[in-house]
């Protein structure tokens, strides 16, 4: 049986859907969509299954979930450099995480597939011209014209194509030497130093001594020289995952083939909605974002619909309050879902719920208050019995500035020069860093 039989995969079609482009009337939307269910899977149901075993052990509190990469990725970042000072940087953050707190570190990019973006409207005005909003390269282009502006659903397919060679690095990469733990202090090298990047060089030092220290002992390193790693993303746009949704010839049952993980999104969150029905349906471990306003109830209601068979790894509750709101906001949800007996996996997204607009027009976001948020996320979890499970950031392996603050300060002053996300502001490779120091000193109070 092929997708296209499998019962229940369609009935989101019938559902309030939101957050899509207006598309489907396009010339190309028919020829775009039987192209993309034509081409092979980006990721197979077997590495989609080795994840949620892996994010059964984040929740049993035996492992941690790093996820970083873009707000937005763009296709003309899809190089081999931009993509390893991401993947590096990663490593670097899972380095000091495993190190710091002695747990295993599933390693997730919001890469490969990170193309689309809510947003609040669906036209921008300027003037007196009024176009649609920029939804994302899969969507649309970034240029204020009407040319650019329109939604194109041959972008999908180009999205597909990003992402395949995007993965084809990642896999290079993490399968061919690039990740082996041995080469620890390569991945320092080239970026400029700061406190952060002495702690770290700190931290290589020791793990090549005691690495070195093995070798003359006779130990062998296969698993240092390969690491797991995943792709995530956001899956917004329900006509690109129906389109790569494949049936598994091992189970019969339907896996979303464009990323190993995906999630929905605050906005698209609905009990009675086209996203929460439709992931539902497929095999993929799945992720909700949760903003203050959510209720106990709704958190409920969404493991029921999301994980009716209490799943270990299947669902991840991706919490995003804002500093202001985290201690108060958060505990009635983990103390309702702790006393439900659900056992999912708990994250924090900092950087959603801490954005402001700096005085000179950019959006932005205090690094002092992402990191209150982190703490005050284990804080909560400490206060409730609960394992705080992982971290989920918008970062960069680039040295942008668009984020105020870190140890290296950066203020609004650097934001001409050097900001260069389309949509969110992105913590940089230094502030990356600081980070994973931050959450390895709150994990070690809790492990």
């Amino acid at each position: 049986m092929g997708a296209a039989e499998y019962p229940g995969l369609d009935a989101w079609r019938d559902l309030p859907l939101k957050q899509q482009p207006d598309w489907r009337n396009h010339p190309d939307f028919a020829s775009a969509t039987a192209e993309l269910s034509a081409n092979p899977p980006l990721v197979f149901a077997g590495e989609v299954d080795k994840l949620k075993r892996r994010l059964a052990q984040v929740a049993k509190g035996e492992a941690f979930l790093l996820q970083g990469g873009d707000c937005a990725e763009t296709f003309a970042d899809v190089t081999a450099d931009k993509i390893s000072a991401k993947v590096k940087t990663l490593l670097q953050m899972a380095v000091v995480l495993t190190y710091g707190a002695s747990l295993p570190v599933v390693k997730m990019g919001r890469m490969a597939g990170q193309y689309a973006k809510p947003r609040s409207s669906d036209m921008e005005t300027r003037g007196d011209v009024t176009l649609p909003s920029f939804r994302g390269e899969i969507v649309n282009g970034f240029e204020f014209t009407p040319e650019v502006r329109i939604p194109d659903p041959k972008r999908m397919v180009q999205a597909y194509h990003k992402s395949a060679a995007t993965l084809n690095l990642i896999r290079a990469f993490t399968e061919g030497g690039f990740a082996d733990l041995r080469a620890v202090q390569q991945w320092n090298k080239g970026f400029m130093e700061n406190p952060a990047h002495a702690r770290y060089e700190q931290i290589a030092g020791e793990i090549d001594r005691a690495v070195r220290f093995m070798s003359a002992c006779g130990v062998e390193f296969e698993s240092l020289k390969r690491t797991e790693f995943y792709a995530a993303h956001e899956a917004l746009l329900l006509d690109y995952e129906r389109a790569l949704t494949r049936i598994d010839s091992r189970t019969g049952k339907p896996y979303v083939t464009s990323g190993h993980f995906v999630w929905i999104g605050e906005r698209t969150r609905d009990l009675d909605g086209a996203h929460v029905d439709y992931l539902s349906r497929v095999r993929n471990p799945l992720g909700v974002k949760l903003g203050p306003s959510t209720t106990p109830s709704t958190a409920l209601e969404l493991i029921d619909k999301l994980d009716p068979h209490r799943e270990p790894g299947r669902l991840t509750f991706i919490v995003r309050m804002g500093t202001a709101n985290v201690r108060e906001k958060l505990p009635p949800l983990v103390e309702a879902v702790r006393d439900s007996g659900a056992k999912v996996v708990w994250v924090t997204d900092p950087m959603h719920g801490n954005t402001i607009t700096a005085k000179n027009g950019y959006k932005t976001r205090r690094f002092d208050d992402v990191m209150d948020e982190v703490r005050g996320f284990f804080e909560v979890h400490q206060a409730a019995g609960t394992y705080p499970g992982g971290v989920h950031v918008e970062m960069t392996g680039d040295d942008v500035a668009e984020c105020l603050g870190g140890s290296d300060v950066i203020d609004e002053s650097a934001f001409d020069a050097h900001y260069a996300s389309l949509v969110d502001p992105r913590l940089n490779h230094k502030q990356s860093l600081e980070l994973a120091f931050l959450v390895a000193e709150e994990l070690t109070r809790v492990t």
